[in-house]
């Protein structure tokens, strides 16, 4: 049973806390979020960012489980960790101030790896989020979490990009549809004082009413694999839309899976070097101009900006939150961020 199908009652202090929540989307989402146990991979930037955001919004628990070290790198944008911190286990570095933001919420770190942990723990949970994994890693998360009927995300941020990928399964939703307004009948002058051209006009709020909705969400797999047949007008027109960002994180996802590691400024040239022949695989691999993943792409990919996280980080934690409540419809299933414009893009890739 997932966190959609479960409630739990929230008490009278946790209704005070969250009363502005509740009013805006209802007590019975407020409790499914109250139910829900996450599981949150990566502390690095945008950890931090997602960790902070599903807290705040009064989740259940919350384990956060990185094996890593904080480094110089972090204090640029992992809040959650003190200086004096650095050094020390990231997971358990950012405890007590992730703790601090909720106490109502059970916090708890992991400094094991990801890898080390059998296919039940991961099924515990009702969401999984993966941050700094490589593919292997990532899409084995993902079948599990298929498995075990767990919401799961992955996402990452590489310098000025960034990326979010959620796989609900099958995802039932409610969803508000305003009523469509009844013909109005025109009103005379006759009886009426002045005439109805003169008369005030009154706003009234539209009148809703809530619907169910299902979204059926592709593999990470199926995803990542998607062909573009250029050969085909849907399929040029598919490659038309598909923002760079998505090759991009390609490389990044594939530089990550054979560094076990972001690119760091420390080794800005090897890695540099590493990244520009994955770009040529990649383009080869998908048969694509070079100007679908531009050459200076490396420029802009190391180290993690705080405003990119901030923006990955808040839509992750919003989409999370939109799919415990079962509140609108999920983001299907990829949203790409691109600082250099400033542009975010939502597309729906594989099937």
């Amino acid at each position: 049973m997932t966190a959609g199908t479960k409630e739990e009652n929230i008490t009278e202090d946790e209704a005070a806390l969250y009363d502005r929540q509740i009013r805006l989307w209802g007590l019975d989402a407020q409790k499914r979020l109250r139910a829900a146990s996450v599981l949150l991979i990566g502390l690095r930037g945008l950890g931090a960012e997602v960790a902070k955001n599903i807290v705040l919004a009064g989740i259940k628990s919350l384990t956060l489980l990185d094996p890593t070290v904080a480094d110089e790198e972090d204090a640029a944008a992992q809040f959650l960790i003190p200086r004096s911190e650095i050094g020390k286990n990231r997971a358990e570095a950012s405890l007590e101030r992730t703790q601090a933001l909720n106490p109502m919420v059970t916090v708890t770190a992991d400094t094991s790896s990801i890898e080390d942990k059998d296919d039940d723990f991961v099924k515990s949970f009702d969401v999984v989020c993966a941050t700094g994994c490589g593919t292997t890693t990532l899409t084995r998360l993902d079948r599990l979490c298929r498995e075990g009927d767990v919401k799961f995300y992955a996402g990452d941020v590489f310098g000025f990009f960034g990326f979010m990928f959620a796989d609900l399964g099958t995802h039932e939703f409610a969803k508000e549809v305003k009523k469509p307004k009844a013909a109005q009948k025109p009103v005379g002058d006759e009886g009426e004082g002045e005439p109805s051209a003169k008369k005030a006009k009154v706003e009234e709020e539209p009148e809703t009413y809530t619907v169910k909705q299902t979204m059926t969400f592709p593999t990470l797999e199926g995803a990542l694999g998607v062909k573009f047949d250029t050969s085909t007008p849907e399929g040029k027109k598919k490659l038309r839309q598909t923002p760079n960002t998505f090759f991009i994180t390609k490389v990044m996802l594939e530089f990550v899976e054979q560094q076990k590691r972001s690119p760091l400024t420390s080794c800005l040239e090897s890695d540099s070097k590493q990244l520009s022949t994955l770009r040529d695989k990649t383009l080869e691999s998908f048969d694509i101009a070079e100007n679908k993943l531009p050459q200076d792409f490396t420029q802009y990919c190391f180290g993690q900006l705080s405003p990119v996280c901030a923006v990955v980080g808040g839509i992750i934690g919003q989409e999370i939150i939109k799919a415990v409540s079962q509140k609108d419809a999920p983001h299907n299933n990829f949203f790409f961020y691109n600082g250099t414009d400033d542009g975010g893009f939502v597309i729906t890739l594989g099937s």
